[in-house]
């Protein structure tokens, strides 16, 4: 097994194309197809499943190239900090739940390093996807929360997936809202109170749990759950249904607009946000800075 061969692997995979990959790794499609099935014959696995319409990557395929992507990362950092200092593109990505603080965080972090030298990827995404990620290292860092709930089995999956989680801060609850909403004015809000109204929550595919909720009090037996893939509809779900969502309370106007509120719920329920990261894989510089960019906004806004 070569590096060589693993790197067209990963391509292939990247890719979704076996002639896509050919073109990028400038090889001929016989080339890149004899490499990758010398490897498969060496490990005695089957990576991709070929048919008429393209390439699979089978389940243990998946396996081999979550370890492939560690071992291309460690490379390009050894490559960075001995070969090719100042003359290759860095690259820095970020999965996250549906955090408008956390996406904010991610353009400082852009506007203080510049796109011209790195080249940057941000994942609003699934909690599932957001652990696959990083396990994969398709990102380095994701951004999500913990909770009394939640935290047995998160934690249980983090090792499983080989990442650790790193608090941040710990947050009440807040119940997020149009400022046109007939609640938008109390100072705090029963769950009680909420029950005229839908809660809008987030899809999360065919990780359906509760336990992926990015939501607190997923097994409360609201009356009516709308649920949405994007944030933008979300918000547009809150002004034209007077619908709510209940969140950390940790808000960007900047990106959100200012037609919205964000209102303390009665309850002693907490959260803690913090970031998810591959274990024994040291940060990179961007990495932190990032995470020094999240500590600094949530700092500087007000949350319960």
């Amino acid at each position: 097994m070569t590096l060589q061969q693993i790197q067209y692997a990963v391509s292939i995979a990247d890719t979704g194309s076996i002639n896509s990959a050919a073109k990028e790794l400038f090889i001929s499609q016989s080339r890149l197809s004899g490499a990758v099935r010398e490897l498969e014959q060496e490990l005695d696995i089957t990576i991709f499943l070929r048919t008429n319409r393209g390439i699979q990557v089978t389940a243990e395929g998946e396996e081999f190239l979550g370890y492939a992507r560690q071992i291309l990362d460690q490379y390009h950092l050894m490559e960075d900090k001995y070969l090719l200092t100042g003359k290759r593109r860095h690259k820095f990505s970020v999965s996250m739940q549906h955090y408008t603080f956390a996406v904010q965080a991610f353009i400082r972090t852009v506007q203080t390093y510049g796109a011209e030298k790195f080249e940057f990827a941000v994942h609003e995404t699934q909690t599932s996807q957001v652990i696959q990620n990083v396990s994969t290292m398709k990102s380095e860092l994701g951004v999500l929360y913990v909770n009394d709930f939640n935290r047995s089995v998160l934690t249980k999956l983090f090792h499983d997936c080989d990442v650790e989680f790193i608090p941040l801060y710990d947050c009440s609850i807040s119940v997020y809202l149009s400022r046109e909403h007939p609640l938008a004015e109390m100072p705090e809000i029963g769950i009680e109170q909420l029950k005229p109204y839908p809660c809008l929550s987030f899809e999360q595919g065919s990780a359906n749990s509760f336990y992926f909720a990015e939501e607190v009090l997923s097994t409360y037996p609201f009356r009516q759950i709308i649920k949405v893939d994007d944030r933008a509809t979300m918000l547009n779900m809150m002004i034209g249904l007077n619908g709510y969502t209940l969140c950390s309370g940790i808000i960007c106007e900047e990106l959100n607009g200012e037609y919205y509120r964000a209102i303390p719920l009665k309850t002693e329920e907490k959260m803690t946000i913090g970031y998810i990261k591959k274990k024994q894989v040291p940060l990179s510089a961007i990495a932190e800075r990032y995470i020094e960019e999240l500590k600094a906004y949530a700092g500087g806004n007000e949350h319960e």
